[in-house]
């Protein structure tokens, strides 16, 4: 689990939420880097363009990058906004939470070997080196390939160094898989070629907010109207499993545009 130094995050800060409850007037998420804490996302935070049904945009599960927006202290309650997400800011943040989610697991598996408490990890190594450097993971990376005194500066206990170096060398290096896909696109309608960027933009902005962790993803023409679709990231279930689902949506929002996708059979 990913524990913050501070119970509630501050507003204008953008973070990592799990949507849990969909309703019509707005959806209920939970905050990852704020060890679950709930927030409310309303409706009017959802998109800053015309939605017939919340749930086109907001399904249970899925990990989105949110704007907190108001912070009641005393009530201990959290707003969140979708909308007011720049793409840049997006993007960051999820270059920004795959480095988290990497120093959580290497803490968790370092905490284990020596029977302490992760939050421990958390207050003992991630937030000393935090105060120090700024971005833990950085500097544990840093530490792998310069010698533990990177550790030692920032205040870390001994009993931590070792195996910590130790677990850290395994995750420096992430392994990159890929997985493509051929297919055609064809369609009788007057505006052909923006009618399929329309279609392609739309499946891509569904799936990559789904897919927080897929490092690159693409669909190119190889010769009209054939195009492949390239997904790259480090989990190969992951990278599977975002190719089925642009392929599936693509489909379906195929048909409703009066486009026509299909897989090219090998």
């Amino acid at each position: 689990m990913i524990y913050s130094r501070s119970k509630l995050p501050s507003e204008g800060e953008i973070l990592i939420a799990t949507v849990k409850q969909v309703f019509d007037y707005g959806s209920y998420v939970t905050l990852d880097e704020y060890s679950g804490l709930q927030a409310f996302l309303p409706w009017s935070e959802v998109s800053s363009k015309w939605v017939k049904n919340i749930r086109d945009v907001l399904k249970e599960n899925r990990k989105i990058v949110v704007k907190v927006i108001r912070v009641d202290r005393r009530k201990g309650t959290v707003d969140v906004s979708l909308k007011k997400v720049t793409d840049d800011e997006r993007r960051k943040k999820n270059l920004q939470w795959k480095k988290i989610q990497r120093l959580d697991k290497i803490l968790e598996l370092v905490s284990q070997k020596l029977k302490i408490s992760e939050k421990e990890a958390w207050e003992q190594v991630a937030w000393k080196l935090e105060a120090k450097y700024g971005d833990p993971i950085s500097a544990i990376e840093k530490a792998v390939k310069e010698g533990e005194k990177i550790l030692i500066d920032a205040g870390v206990p001994d009993i931590w160094i070792k195996p910590l170096l130790e677990e850290a060398s395994k995750h420096v290096e992430e392994k990159k898989v890929k997985a493509s896909e051929l297919i055609t696109i064809r369609t009788n309608e007057p505006l052909g070629v923006q009618k399929i960027k329309d279609v392609v933009s739309k499946v891509l902005e569904n799936v990559e907010q789904d897919y927080e962790n897929i490092l690159n993803i693409k669909i190119y023409t190889v010769g009209a109207p054939r195009y492949r679709i390239d997904v790259i990231g480090t989990d190969p279930k992951e990278v599977s499993e975002a190719l089925s689902e642009i392929l599936s949506n693509l489909i379906k929002i195929g048909k409703e545009e009066n486009v026509e996708i299909s897989v090219v059979k090998k």
